[in-house]
């Protein structure tokens, strides 16, 4: 049945709104959603969404176009030199090891050498997309595996250039006859012809980006309509994708290359502001349109085949990321995490296997399947991190809070202790001890313990939610102690360990935000702090000092406001299981708070009112009482 496109984007548009919700629900992720959404309208299971699952793909794509431009105007030249270790060394290792191994592989399957080669280089990329989307979900862009799958990955787009190249001249007989395909500037063209033109292409988005793009941007950026500068920048992105398919490359490789040109450009934040709202619901497409692709009926006709290769892929794949992260040195917790991210094929994937069959490398039945192959590996991997997440990731936890380094010897004692001595706790020691308080200090991070010892700071490794370390410190003998660890569960901790055993010890608690707070309110801790309140006041003051308001009377309103937002979180604490209440009463404290700010019992902003007055400071120190 033929549908209007306006009922296919109803389709697609409906599936998200039901789909992702609950995949975030269930903690899946977004992508994961897209994909199951993709599923389950396409032709295999409801049908909604039909041959022309094609057409959107090749529109969805565009979503990839964009997320690379990003990623490349992120890029600057500077920084790409600085990676260049990692993304020449572990990403062209990566590549090559992959591909040889595959080829390998192919060949003793009886594959032609062209065809195993072409496989060889397709199966070598891992998904830009899904990778990047869902490490960044799970807030693991940052850690080693992040930084290591990233710059795996942006040499694996590099890579794609010279592989497009290299296709034709792996072109089988009958190559380059019409198999549905557009037609390109390459077309019968003898095969080093077609690799200048490639060649000719990327030079040209070079050259453009940096003498003609720039100088437009400027005239655009004068006329001062944002509608306008965002027209541009779709325009920009469009353009590369049409010059890029016009050589028979693929756009996304135009994108990224265009972003990199861009990078240093004084309008990158501009270009990235307007077109990010566009890539992120494209590029959720792309991932439906994935898993629409997947042909079920092919796989059910052959499902020990396909498994298979999808396994034995994920496997092959898995085990050349993990020796490649062994032998440049990444931790085995981040290097299993490295090595299960990558393990997939990527989007780039779907554009060589068309390559391969326009070239006549591979026949259409091995196309078919191959392309399964990539859409089921793609399905795989946010299910294969979710394994790490939740069955990985927190042994190597529970192995890393067993330290083998043995607690310091603490051979003073002070009327004050300082659990945790992060940059929270350093600044409060730092402040009694030039106010000639000594503290003995307690921190659980070796490597920092080792740097302050080397600054002439003398601080104690140990645990401080264990009871003989507290006791060795003097906890018996002292009159506080400041709680200041780097994890809300650390800090919940040692505040029941002092609770149970040193209840006389007075606790000076910091809290990192609301939940926590109201944690710490439950086991009865009177002296909270919430780590950027002072902070976030003392800029809101000095904005009213910098409009002409008096210091007094910007002092006492931040002074008024912090005693208020205090008082309201003690009375927020008892009823915030109750969701509908909770949200009711804090609409309430917001509106009675600005009431106050505005009444007389908060001297009015007045530049010939006295301030710091007498009676004034009398009133102040009677409120606080």
């Amino acid at each position: 049945m033929e549908h209007s496109y306006f009922f296919i984007a109803m389709i697609y548009l409906a599936a998200a709104v039901v789909f992702i919700p609950i995949a975030k629900k269930l903690g899946l992720g977004s992508v994961l959603g897209y994909l199951l959404a993709g599923v389950v309208i396409g032709p295999s299971l409801m049908g909604f969404i039909g041959q022309e699952g094609q057409d959107i793909m090749h529109f969805a794509e565009f979503g990839v176009v964009m997320m690379l431009f990003l990623i490349g105007i992120e890029l600057e030249p500077a920084l790409l030199w600085s990676m260049r270790a990692p993304i020449l060394g572990l990403g062209g290792l990566q590549v090559l090891t992959t591909t040889v191994a595959i080829a390998g592989l192919a060949l003793l399957l009886k594959q032609p050498l062209n065809a195993a080669l072409a496989l060889g280089m397709t199966f070598s990329l891992s998904s830009t997309a899904i990778v990047l989307q869902s490490l960044k979900e799970k807030g693991l862009l940052s850690s080693a595996a992040g930084q290591s799958s990233f710059s795996v990955l942006l040499f694996q787009d590099i890579a794609v250039i010279p592989m497009l190249a290299i296709f034709p001249l792996l072109a089988g007989p009958d190559a380059g006859s019409d198999n549905g395909h557009s037609h390109t500037l390459r077309d019968n063209l003898p095969a080093w012809m077609q690799t200048l033109v490639v060649l000719g292409a990327v030079v040209a988005i070079f050259i453009a980006g940096r003498y003609l793009v720039r100088p437009l941007l400027r005239v655009i950026a004068r006329t001062r309509v944002r509608e306008l500068f965002t027209a541009v920048a779709l325009l920009l992105v469009v353009s590369i994708s049409v010059l890029m398919s016009l050589v028979g490359l693929s756009p996304a490789l135009g994108a990224f290359l265009g972003g990199v040109v861009l990078a240093n450009s004084e309008y990158r934040h501009e270009l990235e502001s307007d077109i990010e709202p566009f890539k992120g619901l494209l590029l959720g497409l792309f991932f439906m349109a994935v898993g629409a692709s997947i042909d079920f009926k092919l796989v059910l006709s052959m499902p020990w085949m396909i498994l298979g290769l999808v396994a034995g892929l994920i496997i092959l794949k898995g085990v050349i990321l993990y020796g490649l992260g062994k032998i440049f040195r990444i931790s085995m917790e981040q290097n299993l995490l490295f090595a299960m991210a990558l393990s997939q094929v990527g989007e780039f994937g779907f554009v060589l296997l068309s390559f391969t069959q326009q070239n006549n490398i591979l026949p259409k039945e091995t196309v078919s399947i191959m392309t399964a192959v990539v859409a089921i590996s793609m399905a795989l991997t946010p299910l294969l991190l979710m394994v790490y997440e939740r069955l990985i990731q927190p042994r190597f936890n529970a192995e890393t809070k067993e330290d083998d380094r043995e607690a310091d010897e603490i051979r003073e004692k002070h009327p004050v202790i300082i659990a945790g001595f992060g940059r929270f706790g350093n600044i409060v020691g730092r402040f009694l001890r030039a106010n000639g308080v000594p503290a003995t200090i307690l921190d659980l991070d070796s490597d920092r313990v080792d740097a302050l010892h080397n600054l002439g700071v003398k601080v104690y490794y140990g645990d401080a939610s264990r009871h003989d370390l507290l006791a060795a410190a003097g906890a018996a003998d002292a009159k506080v102690i400041v709680i200041a660890m780097d994890t809300v569960e650390q800090t919940l901790d040692v505040v029941k360990i002092v609770r149970k055993h040193f209840p006389h010890l007075q606790m000076l608690v910091k809290a990192e935000g609301i939940n926590d707070t109201y944690e710490l309110m439950d086991l009865g801790v009177l002296h909270i702090y919430r780590e950027t309140l002072d902070t976030s006041l003392r800029m809101g003051a000095d904005t009213l000092k910098m409009l002409g308001v008096r210091a007094y009377h910007a002092q006492r309103n931040m002074s008024t406001f912090r005693k208020q937002d205090e008082k309201a979180l003690k009375g927020l604490s008892a009823i915030r299981n109750d969701k509908k209440l909770y949200i009711n009463t804090v609409r309430e404290r917001i509106e009675e708070l600005e009431k106050l700010m505005n009444t007389d019992k908060v001297t009015k902003w007045n530049p010939s009112a006295q301030g710091w007055d007498e009676q004034s400071l009398i009133n102040e120190a009677n409120q606080d009482a």
